[in-house]
């Protein structure tokens, strides 16, 4: 961290003042050789044999990282003086491929939007089969340049599409803020749910009033059906320095892969079978993790449709010293289950508002994966 306070001097006074840069300046493809370098197999396998998401979490959050580097890079400088960190991953589709962990996976990634200190990052995976890279999955996350001690943000290089393919890349990229922006706007946090919504909370409230009593404080399970405060799980992680990235704070990958991990093992738990990943979603980095904290994970399903399971996990922190605990992240998983999954209920308004951020989070899905045996994906 000493050596970084000298790269100050390269940082920019304003953008106006950085070379534009174009998509394929930034494009970058990594291969990850399971296949022919079996060494590397362990650490992505699972019992089923077939690879760890989690793993696959974290190495899409240091590409992501390495893409932005690739676009704001000063030819004149060792090192770079921004700190590239991540502030959220908009989202993650999955397609309907097995992942198999003899087969090499290969990773591709560009900025594909720029805003003033931040930049929207593209990343597809592929899988070898035969002899083509079939695609496995789609990202978006979206990355924040720092200045060189990571306290203040930084101006990044402006991006200059070159294609009609491009311009529709970038506008996608406005699009997908200004969407960020209404979300956010119409949280439950903020406004009261829409006529529809309260229709529905009250229509799962009257199905679990007890009919033989007229009150509206015996309450019971309607069939096929738990409540939701049955459905948690939790665990604590201590942040160890293994886990740090260069910055001195905990690695993103390893928070999202132990929130997954705890997301998959709920969706398990509830569903009575093994679960498969579909989408991830709104992944918000509100504070960074410093070493040494103990980080409490909360997950609970929040919602359920047919197969499917919405997991949400809460990220708190507290530090050894200070025992208040902080919100670091919240996680919003869909997943699939084999069999059709029990309907959740919520007993208390504050589930029910989790209930209807679950559904939105899970109608936000780009296109619903249907059940298939060759879609298969595990922590």
């Amino acid at each position: 961290m000493e050596e970084r306070k000298l790269l100050q001097s390269f940082l920019a006074k304003s953008q106006e003042g950085l070379p534009p840069r174009r998509m394929k300046d930034s494009y970058i493809e990594v291969l990850l050789p399971l296949g022919s370098q079996p060494e590397l197999r362990e650490k992505y396998l699972t019992v089923q044999n077939t690879v760890r998401f989690g793993r696959i979490l974290e190495d899409l959050d240091s590409l992501g990282v390495l893409v932005c580097y690739m676009h704001t890079r000063i030819h004149s400088a060792k090192m770079s003086p921004l700190s590239i960190v991540t502030a959220l991953v908009d989202k993650i589709d999955l397609c309907k491929k097995n992942l198999s962990p003899e087969q090499d996976i290969k990773f591709s990634g560009h900025v594909s939007w720029v805003g003033k200190t931040s930049m929207e990052v593209k990343m597809r995976m592929f899988q070898l089969h035969g002899n083509e890279f079939c695609p496995v999955l789609d990202a978006t996350f979206v990355m924040v340049a720092r200045d060189s001690e990571n306290k203040g943000p930084a101006f990044v290089n402006p991006l200059i599409p070159e294609s009609p393919e491009e311009e529709e890349l970038f506008r996608q990229g406005e699009l997908n803020k200004g969407r960020r922006v209404a979300f956010s706007s119409t949280s439950l946090l903020k406004m009261a749910p829409s006529a529809e919504e309260r229709t529905t909370i009250h229509e799962m409230f009257l199905s679990t009033l007890d009919p033989k009593t007229i009150s509206f404080r015996s309450r019971i399970l309607p069939p096929n059906a738990m409540w939701m405060e049955n459905s948690k799980l939790k665990s604590l992680e201590i942040c160890h320095p293994q886990e740090r990235n260069i910055f001195n704070r905990i690695f993103g990958g390893f928070l999202m892969r132990k929130a997954y991990e705890l997301g998959w093992a709920t969706a398990c738990n509830f569903g009575g079978s093994r679960p498969f990943v579909v989408a991830v979603d709104d992944i918000m980095f509100q504070k960074p993790v410093e070493v040494g904290s103990l980080l409490f994970l909360s997950s609970q399903v929040c919602f359920t449709q047919g197969n499917y399971i919405q997991v949400r996990v809460h990220s708190e922190v507290a530090s050894l010293q200070n025992k208040e605990h902080t919100t670091t992240n919240v996680f919003h998983f869909t997943f699939m289950s084999e069999k059709e999954v029990p309907l959740v209920c919520p007993r208390t308004y504050g589930e029910s508002m989790l209930y209807l951020d679950g559904q939105r989070h899970f109608n936000s899905m780009s296109v619903p994966v249907n059940l298939r045996k060759d879609f298969l994906v595990e922590p």
